[in-house]
């Protein structure tokens, strides 16, 4: 079996569904994207239920529009965020502070606003961080995370690991319509898997827990 070819039929299994059913957010179209979608917002307000949430210091966040809302709650929590810059096209990432964005939450939580109001570091500068989150095209129930197709959630993943700056056994989390809750998700070994599934419905602990986000 090709498992990249089995992998990309299922992205585009999953953005066509999601287009047919009218459950898609701007940005459109889907296809080539995380796909943003309807009760997101919920999915992010479920994440706040989290004790692991509740706890954690720093967040890192994907920078993809289903996580806009999981941003602005984590700034408006108390919560330092940190947000790879897209495709990762340059060596920094951005710092939100919750101390410095009184009342600017929701417009720090976009990738316009957090260019604008976030401060860029260095990998090797970045606190250390107590919770990953992102987005994913399909996910399943054993916690096999399907991306977008470039590789950039699992080399973000492998940054801050070799450079220290997240814990093994720091939980990874992604937040997805159930449609993109499947059966089965290829992997490859290099692949990394989530610890959490979340969707506006429902939370989904994949165990054991931190045992696979490596």
């Amino acid at each position: 079996m090709n498992i990249r070819a089995e992998k990309q039929r299922l992205r585009e299994k999953i953005w066509n569904e999601m287009e047919a059913k009218g459950i898609t957010l701007f940005p459109k179209p889907v296809h080539g994207r995380i796909p943003n979608f309807i009760g997101n917002e919920k999915a992010a307000e479920n994440l706040r239920k989290l004790e692991i949430y509740k706890r954690a210091r720093v967040i890192f966040v994907n920078p993809d529009a289903p996580q806009r809302k999981v941003r602005e709650n984590a700034l408006r929590d108390g919560k330092m965020v940190i947000m790879p810059v897209p495709r990762l096209k340059e060596n920094f990432f951005l710092l939100l502070d919750p101390k410095k964005l009184k009342g600017k939450e929701r417009e720090a939580s976009t990738i316009k606003g957090a260019f604008k109001l976030g401060e860029k570091l260095r990998l090797e500068d970045l606190p250390m961080i107590d919770l990953k989150i992102q987005g994913s095209v399909a996910v399943d129930l054993s916690g096999n995370r399907l991306g977008k197709g470039g590789g950039y959630g699992d080399k973000e993943c492998e940054l801050l690991l070799k450079a220290g700056k997240v814990k093994k056994t720091a939980p990874l989390i992604t937040l997805v319509h159930e449609i993109q809750v499947v059966e089965k998700v290829p992997r490859e070994e290099h692949d990394f898997q989530v610890d959490y599934i979340i969707t506006p419905e429902r939370i989904i602990k994949i165990k054991p827990l931190s045992s696979k986000s490596r």
